[in-house]
């Protein structure tokens, strides 16, 4: 069980370093990463909520959001290869269900909507980009090697390989994402100056049929 807890840490190290072209060594990784530090006591605090071990889960979280300004609720489910960019502001929900290979950067919350019970956090799928400030609410599914754009609101299922802008999300058809499939905020076009554009073109070719 130990090494395989060290593994996991090395394979969280090393993710960061994939992802970040700013670390520079192990020790800025492990003493100046608050997504790596939220991270690994989360590990901890979920493996305590599994074994139903009551109230230190919460207290472990509740000092890592003093700490790292990063709130995860213990027994919200995270994949492997996770990593949290700058992370301060981040909240994820209790019944989150994260995928593998997910990067999110700062003030995204993966929230409920409401207070019903059972399942009421989104499910993230592998390899998604979720830019900074996005919010992710409800029982929704986002698909497989998709990608939120800044500041977007996603209130619906989202299906695999898109890409998502907006508030409310909506689905751009367009993916503005590199090689390395990173996701290139400055790139995404504006569903709704889109959608205007399409109706001018059609408005002047009525009003060119009736000249």
């Amino acid at each position: 069980m130990l090494i395989r807890a060290i593994n996991k840490i090395k394979e969280d190290i090393k993710t960061i370093y994939e992802k970040d072209p700013a670390a520079n060594n192990i020790a800025e990784v492990i003493f100046c990463y608050p997504g790596f530090q939220a991270l690994l006591m989360h590990r901890i605090a979920h493996k305590l909520a599994y074994w139903k071990i009551p109230f230190l889960p919460r207290y472990i979280s509740y000092w890592t959001r003093i700490f790292t300004g990063i709130e995860i609720h213990p027994k919200a489910s995270i994949g492997n290869r996770f990593f949290i960019d700058h992370g301060e502001g981040v909240v994820i929900g209790e019944t989150a269900i994260i995928g593998d290979d997910v990067l999110i950067y700062q003030q995204v919350t993966l929230g409920g909507t409401g207070s019903e019970q059972g399942k009421r956090h989104p499910t993230i799928g592998n390899n998604v980009i979720i830019g900074a400030g996005a919010k992710v609410l409800g029982n929704i599914t986002i698909g497989d090697n998709v990608r939120i754009g800044a500041g977007s609101v996603v209130i619906e299922d989202v299906p695999s390989n898109s890409t998502v802008v907006g508030v409310p999300g909506r689905v751009v058809q367009q993916h503005f994402v590199t090689e390395e499939g990173i996701l290139m905020h400055n790139r995404i076009p504006d569903p709704i100056r889109c959608e205007l554009n399409r109706l001018k073109y059609e408005l002047q070719e009525i009003k060119e049929k009736k000249a």
